[in-house]
């Protein structure tokens, strides 16, 4: 008989960035990825290999990252329990899906990625590191206004830091806006690709302009200049979640695993 062909397995996973530097691999740094691929080696008792398909810089939360990997048997029916098992408590398998799709791949089939960035002004201790103690006066209309004139450009050069392996820096936005959420501020973005720390960039060059640093048509000019070193990365990792990874309807087939 031929030999049975694998499986390709997608497996929703969130954790607390503050644990890993980054989600990708390097070297002997601990990363999500890599305790991702320690964990269903074990489990699996062959060496395994994960897809992300968004990487998340270091002290960057994930509520939803999807990976993908290729298994010939199938999976045990409490596979998700048992990897759970052996993650940290930093780390956690939400769900496990097959898809319909030939050659299915995590990171260039995902129509759009969502971003979520925490401010509060109150200090609290329970959202430190979790968010970012921003106890500055801001102004809110002109904050929406910023949100609203990233939606109407493509070219983010200006938000991309400059050591990355990117070939064009045009990416489509499909939201941008900020919205109160109890003491805290959010801004949410959602777009079908991201630059390496685009989305903190976004978030600390608008905040400039809310208090007062740069005017609306400077901010314009600041997107049109290409130019980094125009824009602000300096806002922490620890308040910026990634908050879904969307792919097209029908693509995912959630299995049922304990």
């Amino acid at each position: 008989m031929p030999d049975k062909l694998p499986m390709r397995y997608f497996i929703e996973v969130c954790y607390d960035g503050n644990a890993f530097h980054g989600s990708q691999i390097q070297g002997e740094l601990l990363t999500v990825q890599g305790t991702l691929n320690k964990a269903l080696s074990t489990l699996l008792r062959r060496p395994v290999e994960t897809f992300g398909a968004s990487r998340t810089d270091e002290g960057v939360h994930a509520l939803s990252n999807m990976y993908h990997f290729d298994e010939v048997q199938d999976l045990h029916p409490q596979f998700r329990y048992k990897l759970n098992a052996i993650l940290p408590h930093t780390m956690s398998v939400q769900n496990i899906y097959t898809s319909t799709k030939d050659e299915a791949n995590a990171r260039f089939d995902a129509t759009s990625r969502r971003y979520r960035y925490r401010i509060y002004k109150k200090k609290n201790p329970f959202l430190y590191e979790r968010a970012l103690f921003y106890p500055f006066s801001i102004d809110r209309d002109t904050l929406n206004k910023t949100a609203e004139v990233i939606k109407e450009y493509h070219d983010f050069e200006t938000f991309s830091k400059r050591n990355t392996q990117s070939f064009t820096f045009l990416c489509t936005i499909f939201q941008s806006y900020w919205e109160d959420a109890g003491d805290e501020l959010h801004y949410v973005v959602e777009a079908n690709r991201f630059l390496r720390g685009m989305v903190r960039a976004l978030v600390g060059t608008q905040l400039q302009v809310a208090r007062g640093k740069y005017t609306l048509d400077e901010f314009r000019k600041i997107i049109e200049a290409k130019d980094c070193t125009n824009a602000d990365f300096s806002v922490a990792g620890h308040g910026l979640y990634l908050e879904a990874v969307n792919y097209p309807d029908d693509y995912l087939v959630q299995l049922d695993l304990k």
